[in-house]
């Protein structure tokens, strides 16, 4: 007896049914689906035995997920993704790129200079050619419409997240939304989301492990009735889950230190982005003032 007795029949729909019952699964259940969502293209092309490995569980695990999900076996819900990369185009062998990368970078001998810095670069270019792969259209239009829509963006992330949370509050008062920056100083964290309204967005920034104030700030959010804007590196990270919107990030991580050159690229493009339909919409108006 399987908890789904359809399966679904595209992608998307195995996606959307994963997210709806992410928190009622069982852990190991949970470490599966979050492989599917973070790693479809291996999930869609390697070996029931090479995702086994890849996601730390065994086999008989997977073809349990799957069986969940109204399927009869693994293979018929790695069909689906398969299908999606070939219909789609999608690029393939990132996780590849990422690894054969890595393995060429820990075993070379500790460089410096152009040698290091091309490694940085290198590193950085397969997370920036990654991005437009989890980052639809779609999901950047419903972003900028939710800073369009708020009276007040309130933007938070602390620690490695701090920079990308700091160019987002400068950049989108510079493009002239009100913005309020939760800084955390002085331990006024709380208070400052505290402030938050029905009508204001909250912008998270989280990676894992995830930061203790920035789950905090989201789940305060969510229970004020403010939407909420994440961007996290899994659709099922803790910030990711209570969201309106949420934009999926994976950076690089060269020789032990993990970057945010794609996450401050998606975070210049939401703020353009904004600029754009706001200069857009200000200049309609202008034209029906004449």
């Amino acid at each position: 007896m399987t908890d789904a007795q359809i399966p679904p029949t595209t992608a998307e729909e195995l996606r959307a049914a994963i997210l709806a019952r992410y928190d009622g699964l069982s852990k190991r259940l949970q470490q599966i689906a979050r492989y599917v969502l973070d790693e479809p293209n291996e999930l869609a092309l390697e070996t029931l035995a090479v995702i086994a490995e890849r996601s730390g569980v065994q086999p008989s695990a997977i073809v349990r997920f799957a069986k969940s999900f109204g399927f009869d076996g693994a293979s018929q819900m790695q069909r689906l993704f398969r299908d999606g990369l070939l219909s789609g185009h999608a690029a393939l062998g990132y996780s590849e790129r990422v690894r054969n990368f890595s393995r060429a970078v820990d075993n070379s001998a500790a460089s410096g200079g152009a040698e290091l810095l091309s490694e940085f670069v290198e590193g950085n270019t397969i997370a920036l050619q990654n991005l437009p792969q989890t980052v639809s259209d779609a999901d950047l239009t419903a972003a900028v419409r939710l800073v369009e829509a708020c009276d007040t963006v309130f933007v938070v992330g602390v620690r490695r997240a701090f920079p990308i949370a700091a160019y987002l509050a400068y950049s989108l008062q510079q493009a002239g939304k009100r913005t309020t920056f939760v800084d955390g100083v002085a331990g006024l964290a709380r208070q400052q989301v505290g402030m938050i309204r029905p009508e204001d967005l909250l912008i998270a920034v989280s990676y894992q492990p995830y930061a203790e104030e920035t789950v905090h700030a989201v789940e305060a959010a969510a229970t004020r009735g403010a939407p909420v804007l994440s961007i996290s590196d899994s659709l099922v990270s803790p910030i990711a889950k209570p969201a309106t919107v949420t934009l999926q990030v994976r950076e690089s991580e060269i020789r032990a230190f993990r970057s945010l050159s794609a996450s401050m690229c998606l975070a210049q493009a939401l703020v353009i982005g904004f600029a754009f339909e706001a200069s857009r919409k200000e200049d309609a108006k202008n034209r029906r003032k004449r």
